[in-house]
């Protein structure tokens, strides 16, 4: 399904959810699936504990032709991780980690990120070339996320260009052969590995540390076991930096691409909460399909038996512009509010670290509204370039001016 520019949604996503809510696609694997396209439908099934990612073993529809996805795109035996995906399993490794992701520990942090912010457009401006544009994800985008999660897990930011390959070979779906996904996916594995003997050795303030530590005092059946923790620290360095990095370009290029979008925040900045609300719903470009379930057995939707077996995407990018849930939905309102979008999933598998991706997003927004209130896009909206081969969306560059 493509869209007709970088930040617009396909004009397919409309015409599904009217007239055919659950849809057949077909993969770039050739393998197919069922696209879910309606708020309802899709809230429906990320919310249901029964369903999970695929796991390895399950005879999952496949992303990637060759074998070559990565392990967000693949569910493959040799990339699988050992985070529980189900049951009284996943709850008890969803508390031990997600008391440290919650929105009062995240504010926490905010002076931190504001400073880091703040040194980093620093830096862009300081070294932009009079007359040429400066790329905000490479500038501020990118880095920010990276020395927030490294702080957070106590991983050495200067290793983040190692985590950027690492995280986007385990995002891959068609950009890296299947030996380069298997050779970062080994690297990162044992890099990780080391790092968590490294804090058991010897504990630090980080969430890695901490989770050792208080781990070893629980009941051993209550005990995140060695390969819980590095699957942990694996799948929260790469969600904790890949996904927003992707997002901070995306919020400022679509709160640009209309300059009364960005005169509305200049003029009333206690608006920056419910515009990153709208800007996280309005987003079309999470990724190529939407989040990945397997139905383990049978589902009804809209008049349509699912037999178990059946892998289904969920489009949340079009279930946020559903007009039977959103007034004016392919309207940016920066003032949304109640604003129950589907961006982050939605009930025992939501986004873990969606507190600390909001708090990372509010932060930018309001040091660039305060130190680049001229801040502008130096190309027209429609000839941003997107990323691609990946699982998650983006931008490749954000050119800026000021």
């Amino acid at each position: 399904m493509v869209s007709d520019g970088p930040l617009d949604p396909p004009a397919a996503w409309e015409r599904l959810r009217a007239r055919c809510p659950v849809a057949t696609v077909e993969l770039p694997s050739g393998d197919r699936a069922k696209f879910v396209s309606r708020y309802d439908d899709v809230r429906a099934l990320l919310s249901d504990p029964r369903f999970a990612r695929p796991r390895a073993g399950e005879d999952t529809a496949r992303l990637s032709a060759d074998g070559s996805g990565g392990v967000a795109a693949d569910a493959s035996p040799e990339y699988a991780l050992a985070i529980p995906e189900h049951g009284e399993q996943h709850l008890r490794w969803r508390r031990q980690v997600g008391r440290y992701f919650t929105a009062k520990r995240m504010a926490a942090l905010r002076p931190g990120m504001a400073r880091i912010a703040e040194s980093l457009l620093d830096d862009m401006i300081e070294q932009a070339t009079p007359g040429e544009p400066a790329d905000l994800k490479a500038a501020l985008g990118f880095p920010l996320p990276v020395y927030v999660i490294c702080d957070l897990l106590g991983a050495p930011a200067e290793d983040r260009d190692r985590f950027s390959h690492w995280s986007d070979a385990f995002l891959n779906v068609s950009r890296f052969s299947k030996e380069e996904t298997r050779a970062a996916f080994t690297e990162f594995a044992g890099y990780m590995s080391a790092l968590v003997e490294a804090k058991r050795a010897a504990p630090g303030e980080d969430l890695l540390s901490t989770l050792i530590v208080e781990s070893a005092a629980l009941p051993e059946e209550e005990r995140l076991s060695d390969a819980e923790l590095l699957a942990t620290g694996m799948g929260l360095l790469v969600a904790g930096h890949e996904t927003t990095a992707n997002m901070i370009g995306k919020m400022v290029a679509l709160l640009l691409a209309d300059r009364g979008r960005w005169e509305q925040l200049l003029a009333d900045p206690s608006l920056v909460r419910t515009a990153v609300e709208e800007v996280l719903r309005f987003d079309a470009n999470l990724g190529a399909f939407g989040m990945r379930r397997y139905l383990s057995q049978d589902v009804e939707l809209d008049g349509e038996l699912l037999p178990g077996g059946t892998t289904v995407f969920c489009g949340m990018s079009s279930a946020n512009r559903d007009d039977r849930v959103f007034a004016s939905p392919d309207e940016m309102d920066l003032t949304r509010s109640p604003n129950p979008h589907l961006t982050f999933g939605a009930g025992p598998h939501s986004c873990l670290g969606q507190a600390l991706a909001r708090t990372e997003l509010q932060v930018v927004l309001e040091v660039l509204l305060r130190k680049l209130p001229t801040l502008e896009l130096a190309v027209p909206a429609d000839e941003l370039r997107k990323v691609e081969g990946l699982l998650v969306g983006g931008l490749r560059e954000v050119p800026v001016r000021w």
